[in-house]
């Protein structure tokens, strides 16, 4: 009999950690706004403009804030990624290379980004955060505080922060959150 029992175990620990794992994703998924929305500028002299949520599938992948001096579309700005999900590393990098070419960006300079924002981005879980700042000389990435590296090339940063700024976006509805004005 004690052998039976003992054979329910492993299920019995794999369902509650199913059910743990359900219930901190769920409670991440509905974090109010206001929670991360109201973080500190990144950048002395920006502020925050819009927010917005980025779905996929129906799914909550991420929650992103814009801060911006007056103008929206130009350096120096910051973008604040809030994710709700676990995501690999590699494929946060190859998903915004496949955003950057769709938008038209260098075919060559693409390969070489490619490599460096696989060894740049790391895996996130829900609760992470990366902010993206793009100044006039390239873009710097922080996770969740954390440096994570600079990549000097203006090219770079106007075609990656294009995928959320673009008006050709693959989410048109992101980016009109995003550049709502701040209140006065």
């Amino acid at each position: 009999m004690s052998s039976s029992s003992n054979s329910h175990t492993p299920d019995r620990g794999r369902r509650r950690l199913l059910g743990v794992t359900l219930g901190a994703a769920l409670a991440a998924a509905f974090v109010p706004l206001s929670a991360w929305a109201d973080a500190a500028s990144p950048l002395p002299g920006l502020r925050r403009w819009g927010r917005g949520p980025f779905r996929r599938f129906g799914f909550l992948v991420y929650e992103a804030t814009l801060w911006a001096g007056d103008d929206p579309l130009r350096p120096p700005l910051a973008l604040r990624l809030d994710y709700r999900r676990r995501i690999a590393g590699m494929a946060i990098a190859e998903a915004s290379i496949d955003e950057m070419r769709r938008l038209g960006a260098d075919p060559e300079a693409l390969a070489a980004w490619q490599e460096r924002l696989a060894r740049l981005f790391p895996d996130v879980a829900p609760g992470d955060h990366i902010v993206g700042l793009y100044r006039p000389d390239g873009a710097h990435f922080l996770h969740n505080g954390r440096d994570l590296g600079r990549i000097d090339d203006p090219r770079f940063a106007r075609d990656f922060f294009a995928i959320w700024l673009d008006p050709r976006t693959s989410a048109p509805e992101l980016r009109a959150a995003l550049l709502t004005p701040p209140e006065a």
